[in-house]
């Protein structure tokens, strides 16, 4: 149904952590995935790391779900500061949206309680909400409540493709939500409740079809 999938990371990781196995099964099946982070959180790397180092993980990270670097846009707004931004990123999107042309794009929730998430899902509605699906992203850290509206199914492949590209993120490796054990416990608690192995879930914000 969809062939240009547009990923709005708010962060690096971001859209790794959340739907790293779809995208993975998105590339399976020969879409066009694109993937956009907004900002890679100079402040708050560990001082052990160079200032650039989530880009280059990010970088290794999309390139293990399969997405083609060409296809991989890093910005460089400031960390916990997109509000003061918000037109420049909408103007952003808008310009990546005439380019891409996606029929599906991919963003947080509206449950998100994080200041650079939810502007992002904000500008993304005026963006994009006269043109494409919009579906968000799950971040149970962020969230009070979700609505898990779609269900997408994932096999042991498309999970074990997100686990990899996690693991890229070595600068990241002390958040309790790269561990493995997680990633395979919230993926099989959502297949769970579709009687399957593994999936991920999302809030049908638009749907185009």
């Amino acid at each position: 149904m969809f062939e240009n999938i547009l990923i709005l990371s708010p962060h690096t990781d971001d859209g790794e952590i959340s739907a790293g196995g779809t995208i993975s099964k998105f590339i399976s099946e020969n879409k066009n995935v694109f993937y956009v982070s907004f900002s890679s959180c100079e402040k708050s790397v560990p001082k052990c790391y160079a200032e650039n180092i989530l880009k280059e993980e990010c970088l290794k990270a999309t390139s293990e779900l399969g997405i083609n670097p060409q296809n991989v846009l890093l910005l460089d707004f400031e960390v916990r500061e997109f509000p003061k931004d918000r037109q420049k990123i909408l103007d952003k999107m808008i310009t990546i949206g005439r380019d891409i042309q996606p029929d599906l794009v991919i963003t947080p929730s509206s449950f998100d309680t994080h200041q650079d998430h939810h502007i992002i899902y904000e500008e993304s509605l005026r963006a994009f909400k006269k043109s494409s699906s919009i579906w968000g992203m799950e971040h149970p850290w962020n969230n009070l409540s979700f609505r898990t509206d779609i269900f997408v199914e994932l096999d042991e492949s498309f999970i074990q493709n997100k686990i990899n590209a996690l693991k890229k993120y070595n600068s990241q490796s002390f958040r309790t939500y790269f561990d493995e054990k997680y990633i395979r416990a919230s993926a099989f608690t959502r297949g769970t409740m579709i009687e399957k192995e593994y999936a991920e879930v999302f809030e049908c914000i638009r749907e185009i079809i």
